[in-house]
């Protein structure tokens, strides 16, 4: 059983189950799923400013801040315990050309060629994690919500915005990816 789960699971067993959080949420406690809000709560329950955004009862929504604590736990315990001692595989064609910006070092699942603490300091570093994580973060809070929120949450529920917001992310990450991403990678 236990190395069952050291494997990296099926998309057709992880999807479900993720989508499944929905209905369950749902049903168990008329909640709706979403990471992005718990930062929100965080900051209303920790900030003691007159913030008008951040005035309202941030006690109703502590599930919320138990369910991201659930994932960070299950995480490190994932990470720890269930780790996978097999090397990390990628794909020859995307090895050869992460070679080509100097990406070569794959001892973990996050590549220590862009993330590190030497690699922060530097011009690459700096857009990669300073400027893409304001990025991230001002992009969730001009949706309305992340990835998770509006990608599993609101196309289940069929929600236009959800899916103007989803065709966006995707369609972002693909600009992002073969079109920005290569140019970052050359500094």
């Amino acid at each position: 059983m236990l190395d069952f789960l050291k494997q990296p699971w099926p998309w057709y067993i992880a999807g479900p189950l993720i989508g499944l959080t929905v209905p369950a949420l749902l049903l168990l406690g008329n909640k709706s799923f979403g990471i992005s809000s718990s930062l929100r709560h965080v900051c209303a329950a920790c900030i003691p400013a007159k913030i008008p955004f951040f005035q309202y009862d941030w006690k109703k929504e502590v599930w919320n801040l138990f369910f991201v604590a659930g994932i960070l736990v299950g995480g490190i315990i994932a990470a720890q315990l269930l780790a996978n001692p097999e090397p990390i595989q990628v794909n020859a064609k995307l090895s050869s050309e992460l070679a080509t910006y100097g990406v070569t070092n794959y001892d973990s699942i996050i590549p220590k060629d862009l993330f590190s603490w030497s690699e922060l300091l530097t011009v690459r570093g700096i857009f990669m994690m300073v400027i893409g994580g304001f990025l991230v973060g001002f992009g969730t809070r001009y949706a309305g919500g992340c990835t998770s929120g509006h990608a599993i949450m609101g196309l289940s529920n069929l929600q236009w915005p959800s899916l103007v917001a989803t065709c966006c992310f995707m369609a972002g990450g693909f600009i992002m990816a073969n079109l920005i991403l290569p140019f970052i990678l050359k500094l």
